[in-house]
């Protein structure tokens, strides 16, 4: 389908939303539309009189009171239609997402290690623990955790991305979801989700809800605007029997009519933020999507927007979630590639992360060419939680690598020493926050091996970046303070939290809450759960675990740390949104006093007609050039609505003076201009 024919259905399905919404119930939710609403519905009864019967209800011509009657409708359908606008493009990624969920068949095993032997099954029949393969060409029949293979995966349909990304096992990678694509090479999928239980269907439901009840400080702009409404409805309705009074006493001029009542109301009742306020909170859920990151609520996104302290879990956020070879160390009088060669001797039967990044530094730091397959007759000896050890055999040669101590018993039962230089290059991988690991040949100690928990990739420069938006970012691990200290120190955040049990995550959220801040978290881990749950914005990675992401409010498609920066920054974007569409639409009220006032009351007091500074063609005018400005405006606004003011990142009295200067000032000087125009056009046609 193409973008001209999307847009055509959007279009379509925002009228017909918008006559939906024509339920007193639904209009009821906005008090300042609903006042319009009711507008409409008033001036439309005189309307009908007036022209079913010839009398006219005031010194206007009935096609004036007509006039009126279809701009307020105007209004009125315009103001729905942006909230349909906005509703419908999360039901349109709702109804793409469902789009992924095909019956594709599914090429089902018994075990990783017989991935040949496949049975043809659907999809639909795939349950929680069973084994597929997938290969080139291949959707993912399901979500699941890569148990063996790499493979590039086309994720655009999920992502919006579209470039392809690698899955592996082990590590952050090994995460896929039902709908996506292989590209290339084969994957062994573990399930991980029943039938209906899938990422897809627990984002359909969450885009879903982008019909969500108001956040707290929507609630209170709306008590603002309607306690505005209430006042100038009081006022209004007071008009009607004064003039009467006042015109029975001086035999003069003619009372206000209701026609001219309404148009009044609307025009100084601030309908402009009225008819765009869910709108705004829908479309920053929307501005979300695009940033990949599905926001369960609306709350959620606005108290991004007010977020001054981030937790981090280290493990899988910080860094990769888990250890990594980063440097070999040789004993002295020990070639380092000796070293090299012998680690990677050491590891080829080891499949744990750690044990694959000690081959792949092998090979890539020193050059030594990678075993496709163990020598003849080699022997490897498996890792045990007892001997704390694992290696190969080859003849009369022993290779052994493992921890510290365990090396050292293994030496002393030879009768042999660890070389003091090994011993201290151990401690010292341990103040760093490291993992060593002792390689010893045939009796003779060979060096260290530095395991270290592996940072993100520019995460300290994105960390910097939050600290200049005024945000505190909080490690959060299990870890020992020593290692915490010194994963802390390379990644850059501003405090951290060692030894932290989630007992101990949720007392430190819970106390920064009681002392006023607004705590965000990202995570991924189950033990992460609780302090999710308890946070104010709580992101989950993608590649996080079930009950950590039923526990966010938040979903980070492409499991990145620092996209809280996007986060906060479109949580900015709908407050300031509506901050300066409210200031537009309380500044453009004083510019239509000067315009209608005068105008309204000219026929019971012609003396106000020296307050008619825009010089204006007449009464009439005047009103219907107003109510034609009323609705426009809306309609020009609804782009920046949906769009959202463009966030800038400058305190608040910077960002205050500027939102006045654009939008106050600009508020009070574009219905001066706008009236003004409509006004000579309606004259230039003869309107008027």
């Amino acid at each position: 389908m193409s973008r001209a024919t999307r847009s055509k259905g959007a279009y379509l399905q925002a009228v017909i939303g918008a006559l939906g919404k024509l339920n007193p119930v639904t209009q009821l939710r906005n008090p300042v539309m609903f006042l319009v609403y009711v507008g409409s519905i008033v001036t439309t009864i005189v309307s009908v009189y007036e022209y079913a019967t010839g009398n006219v209800l005031g010194s206007e011509p009935k096609w004036f009171t007509l006039a009126i009657t279809l701009w307020l409708w105007f209004t009125v359908l315009f103001a729905n239609g942006a909230e349909s606008f906005a509703e419908g493009r999360g039901k349109a990624q709702a109804e793409s997402l469902r789009a992924l969920r095909k019956e594709v068949n599914a090429k089902k095993i018994k075990s990783a290690a017989h991935r040949a032997e496949h049975q043809i099954v659907s999809a639909s029949s795939l349950r929680k623990d069973d084994l597929v393969v997938v290969e080139t060409g291949d959707f993912i029949p399901g979500d699941g955790q890569v148990v063996d293979g790499i493979a590039s995966v086309d994720e655009s349909a999920i992502t919006g991305e579209s470039a392809p990304v690698i899955r592996e096992s082990g590590g952050d990678c090994d995460a896929v979801t039902g709908g996506t694509r292989v590209l290339s090479d084969w994957l062994v999928i573990r399930i991980t989700a029943n039938a209906g239980e899938s990422f897809i269907d627990r984002m359909v439901s969450l885009v879903e809800g982008a019909k969500r009840q108001k956040t707290p400080n929507e609630i209170a702009l709306s008590i603002l605007l309607a306690c505005f409404t209430i006042g100038f409805l009081l006022t209004i309705a007071c008009l009607l029997p004064y003039t009467m009074f006042s015109v029975n006493v001086s035999h003069t001029g003619t009372p206000v009519s209701i026609t001219v009542l309404v148009s009044l109301l609307v025009c100084l009742v601030p309908t402009t933020i009225g008819g765009l306020l869910s709108a705004i909170g829908i479309a920053g859920m929307n501005r979300l999507l695009k940033a990949n990151v599905i926001a369960s609520s609306g709350r959620a996104v606005e108290a991004a927007g007010d977020v001054n302290v981030l937790l981090l879990d280290k493990t899988g956020t910080i860094t990769y979630g888990n250890r990594q070879a980063e440097e070999f160390f040789p004993a002295p009088g020990v070639n380092v590639n000796v070293l090299a060669e012998s680690a990677q001797l050491s590891s080829l039967s080891d499949q744990t992360p750690e044990g694959k990044s000690i081959v792949l530094l092998a090979r890539r730091k020193y050059g030594i060419a990678e075993m496709t397959q163990a020598p003849a007759g080699a022997e490897f000896i498996e890792f045990s939680a007892e001997t704390r050890v694992s290696g190969v055999k080859i003849g009369e040669r022993k290779i052994l690598k493992g921890a510290a101590d365990a090396i050292e018993n293994h030496m002393k039962a030879l009768g042999k020493t660890v070389p003091e230089t090994v011993r201290a290059k151990v401690d010292d991988i341990g103040r760093q926050g490291g993992t060593p690991l002792v390689v010893a040949d045939s009796g003779q100690v060979l060096g260290v091996v530095h395991l270290k928990d592996v940072v993100k990739s520019g995460i300290k420069e994105r960390l910097s970046d939050l600290r200049k938006m005024g945000i505190k970012s909080i490690m959060i691990t299990g870890d020992n303070p020593l290692t915490a200290a010194a994963i802390a120190a390379e990644a850059g955040v501003d405090d951290f939290l060692a030894q932290a049990t989630p007992e101990a995550k949720l007392k430190l959220i819970r106390k920064m809450q009681t002392g006023g801040e607004m705590v965000a978290m990202v995570g991924d881990g189950t033990n992460d759960a609780p302090a999710l749950a308890q946070s104010d914005v709580a992101v989950v990675m993608n590649s996080g675990t079930q009950a950590a992401k039923e526990a966010g409010n938040m979903i980070d498609l492409d499991s990145d740390p620092t996209k809280l920066i996007e986060i906060v920054e479109i949580g900015k974007q709908l407050l300031m949104t509506r901050g300066s569409l409210t200031t537009f639409s309380m500044a453009n009220d004083l510019a239509k006093y000067f315009a209608i006032i005068p105008c309204a009351f000219a026929s019971t007091y012609p003396e106000l007609e020296v307050f008619n500074i825009m010089h204006l063609t007449s009464p009439i005018s005047a009103m219907l050039s107003a109510i034609i400005f009323n609705a426009l405006i809306i309609v020009a606004l609804i782009p920046l609505a949906m769009k959202g003011v463009k966030y800038r990142p400058v305190g608040a009295a910077a960002l205050l003076r500027h939102n006045l200067l654009l939008y106050g000032v600009g508020g009070v000087f574009v219905p001066f201009i706008g009236i003004k125009a409509i006004d000579f056009i309606l004259t230039m046609l003869g309107f008027v």
